[in-house]
């Protein structure tokens, strides 16, 4: 019995770190998708941008935000206290051969390994969406306010017992505290920070500005597909017995397929709308689709969690569409991706959740949304004022790559 009890806790703490680990590699998926949907001239620094906000959200989650969005004695459900920094210490091997419902599954650090991966994903989305204009420096303070305090705050408030969950909020995997938080936080910042010269023209016009490297951001469509099957299935937290083995086969299985369905849907969408096959609304409809099922990856059929992902597909086209004309500058659609989609997916748990509500889900999307921009948008209105979040408009017509960086990610030419 006791070496069945350690085998069990080493395949879940195994799992739940190769799990994380494929979340990880989803930093290289958003850094690639950025790379490629930017113009070359912003390259260098937009890939500066995700690998410093990793690490910033490694060393920020370690010193606060973890114990923020897991307290051992919360203050309140509303409020968890400071904790400590993150240490050394980890379950005992008397308490895991223990048993009981109490005793731990998996080591407590493959759960923070497997949480900090989570809040550098929710930085990430902010980066896409502040492109080619914003101020290498003040988004990195920001990143350090976000993933310390405003994503793990929202983060207790349902995944740490907070009051959303004592609600009886859903969210699987992080629709709501992940994406919908990463794509607020992103809409705030762009609110203020206004768009990209020669977008929009004076009588409404809205101008296309493409990528420069639509091969690269295919290929991180790809990276993030295959990250999606970390970050929905290690979610599943267990998959040392049969149930829990069938469940994370699930999981898998209705991940694919709702990327899949997003994929269709916005090709066809587009092809409706543009008479045209468009790439880049392709590829944000697989990851529309991904985000559409994460709230809730377990319950439906493959057949249900293709249509979820299939209307999250149309939805991000729709998405786009509507923010130009609102002149909201968004140069890889992250906002749609994962804030309107995100939305879209916390609504349809319901369908095939017998457990959920509309009501609760309505509940925890507000508070979610109202939170993360009011608490945003307040940094992001100091970083302005102290030291301004906009490169000048020679910087930005050059290209932030020589203003932030000094050096371009392809010397050889550039595309002005």
């Amino acid at each position: 019995m006791v070496q069945v009890l350690e085998l069990s806790y080493a395949l879940d703490t195994f799992y739940f770190l190769v799990m994380g680990a494929f979340v990880m590699w989803m930093a290289a998926g958003f850094a690639m998708l950025e790379a490629g949907l930017v113009r070359s001239k912003n390259t260098a620094e937009i890939l500066t941008k995700n690998i410093s906000l990793f690490a910033v959200a490694c060393i920020m989650y370690m010193l606060m935000g973890y114990s923020i969005m897991y307290p051992g004695d919360a203050v309140n459900s509303w409020w968890p206290g400071f904790g400590d920094i993150l240490g050394k210490a980890d379950n005992a091997a008397a308490d895991v051969i223990a048993g009981g419902e109490d005793a731990p599954y998996y080591s407590g650090l493959s759960d923070f390994f497997f949480q900090v991966v989570f809040v550098a994903t929710a930085m990430s989305i902010v980066s896409g969406a502040v492109a080619e204009r914003m101020k290498l420096w003040s988004f990195l303070i920001f990143a350090v306010v976000m993933t310390g305090f405003i994503y793990p705050l929202q983060g207790y408030w349902k995944w740490g017992g907070g009051f959303l969950d004592a609600a009886g909020f859903n969210d699987f995997a992080g629709s709501g505290v992940v994406h919908l938080c990463g794509a607020t936080a992103a809409l705030a910042g762009v609110l203020l920070l206004g768009a990209r010269k020669g977008k929009y023209g004076p009588n409404g016009e809205i101008h296309p500005i493409p990528g420069a490297n639509l091969p690269l951001a295919t290929l991180g469509t790809f990276i993030l597909w295959l990250g999606w099957f970390g970050f929905n299935g290690g979610s599943e937290l267990k998959v040392s017995n049969v149930e829990e083995a069938n469940a994370v086969a699930m999981v898998f299985v209705n991940t694919n397929a709702a990327a899949a369905g997003g994929v269709v849907a916005a090709l066809v969408a587009a092809r409706v709308l543009f008479g045209k096959a468009d790439l880049t609304m392709t590829l944000n409809g697989a990851l529309a689709g991904l985000v559409a099922i994460t709230a809730e990856p377990l319950a439906p059929s493959p057949g249900s969690a293709t249509l979820i992902g299939a209307l999250g597909g149309v939805l991000v086209v729709l998405s786009i569409v509507a923010l130009d004309k609102f002149r909201i500058d968004d140069p890889v659609g992250a906002i749609s991706v994962h804030g309107t989609v995100g939305i879209w997916g916390l609504l349809a748990v319901p369908l095939t959740n017998g457990d959920a509500t509309f009501g609760a889900q309505l509940y925890g999307l507000v508070v979610i949304f109202a939170w993360t921009f009011i608490a945003s948008f307040a940094v992001w209105f100091v970083l302005k004022m102290v030291m301004g979040i906009r490169v000048s408009a020679e910087e930005e017509y050059e290209g932030v790559d020589i203003g932030e960086c000094g050096l371009e990610a392809y010397p050889e030419f550039t595309n002005k």
